[in-house]
């Protein structure tokens, strides 16, 4: 349920599919359903909107989401709004678990787990590295939803000691302690990020099938402080972050930024059948090669939560031939979870009109099943 959320002023659906598409017109609003869902998960959703831009334009300013989730045969409601700032205090995000305020979206990690993979990720292995850090970033939140506040608390730290370097009597103590602190929080970020690589490493090998028309991906994480966590105990790994932070006090000051730490490391992808960097394999073999990693993550999800993850694929079979299409909506049944699928052209999916729930989109007339449509 929806209320005053991007394009819709109101929206009430029941949805009891295993598979579900969205088919409309460009602009008819699927990736709005699915960028609601992706509020259930901890962060900004997939477009990494600020809340405010998620507000209905002509609505009052804010907008509630509400989903109920069937859950060990029982039935749980999630709710997520946001209110604008006005006379009585500031702006708000509100979240609540069968109707009882929680601190924050993270809470809804203990009934639902979602991924999801979106047209914007199409170039993540020729693009920065600060693309591929967010992406890896999105991997391990699915698994550990404490995840994003240490990202954001070593962030803080970093823009903290950014300041204290530019004064010109520096305070050394200060320096010291946030040091301390950022030594602390980037190697716990840097020790996340390499659990997840090294399990989704061992899934991916176990699974590992060279015919598969989706190739399997072979990943590294390179960075200093990564290899400082990778080699030894996590004190010894902060010791040593710590003294390169203050060796390096002259040149970082000298460049304005931190220049050693985890928010400068990089997610190193291969095409594994070619044992070839993945920047460098033809656009449609890096499409593939996302999709297979998009569906491993999903099982990694399963594996480590316990908790199948709701999966949304935003126009995802658009670039695809009939041999990879089917062979897409063959792995997507075999996750086990509610699947998302979004596209412009209903022949994609005429292969699922027995297995799927359709729903068309439209601007003009909102969401209706195909039946109703």
């Amino acid at each position: 349920m929806l209320q005053d959320f991007r394009s819709y002023a109101a929206l009430d659906l029941r949805i009891g599919g295993r598979l579900v598409v969205l088919c409309g017109e460009n602009g008819a609003g699927k990736t709005n359903l699915l960028e609601a869902l992706s509020l259930l998960a901890p962060g900004r959703g997939l477009r990494r909107a600020e809340l405010a831009e998620c507000a209905r334009r002509e609505g009052a300013g804010g907008f509630a989401l509400s989903v109920e989730v069937e859950e060990d045969g029982e039935t749980r409601h999630l709710g997520s709004g946001w209110s604008p700032a006005d006379a009585n205090g500031g702006a708000e995000r509100r979240n609540r678990i069968d109707r009882a305020p929680v601190s924050s979206s993270r809470a809804f990690s203990d009934h639902v787990r979602v991924v999801w993979l979106t047209p914007t990720m199409d170039s993540l292995f020729s693009g920065p590295a600060s693309e591929r850090r967010r992406f890896l970033d999105r991997f391990v939140l699915a698994i550990d939803p404490s995840h994003g506040a240490r990202v954001n608390a070593f962030e803080r730290a970093l823009r903290g000691r950014n300041r204290l370097l530019e004064e010109d009597r520096r305070n050394a103590a200060w320096l010291d302690a946030v040091e301390r602190e950022a030594a602390e929080l980037g190697v716990a970020v840097a020790a996340a990020r390499l659990e997840c690589v090294s399990r989704l490493e061992a899934l991916i090998a176990a699974e590992r099938d060279d015919a598969s028309p989706f190739p399997w991906a072979r990943l590294a994480l390179e960075g200093e402080v990564e290899a400082l966590a990778a080699r030894g105990p996590a004190l010894d790994a902060e010791d040593r972050y710590r003294a390169l932070l203050r060796d390096n006090r002259s040149r970082d000051a000298a460049a304005g930024r931190t220049l050693i730490g985890p928010h400068v490391g990089d997610l190193a992808v291969w095409h594994g059948p070619k044992d070839a960097p993945a920047a460098s394999a033809s656009t449609g073999e890096q499409k593939a090669l996302l999709v297979g990693l998009a569906l491993a993550h999903a099982r990694l999800v399963a594996d480590m939560s316990r908790i199948v993850p709701i999966a949304l694929f935003d126009e995802i079979a658009a670039h695809f031939d009939p041999r990879r299409r089917a062979a897409l909506f063959d792995a997507l049944g075999r996750l086990g979870g509610q699947v998302f699928v979004t596209g412009a052209d209903p022949a994609a999916f005429a292969d699922l009109a027995q297995r799927a729930e359709t729903f068309e989109v439209s601007a003009e007339t909102g969401v209706r099943t195909k039946a109703q449509a």
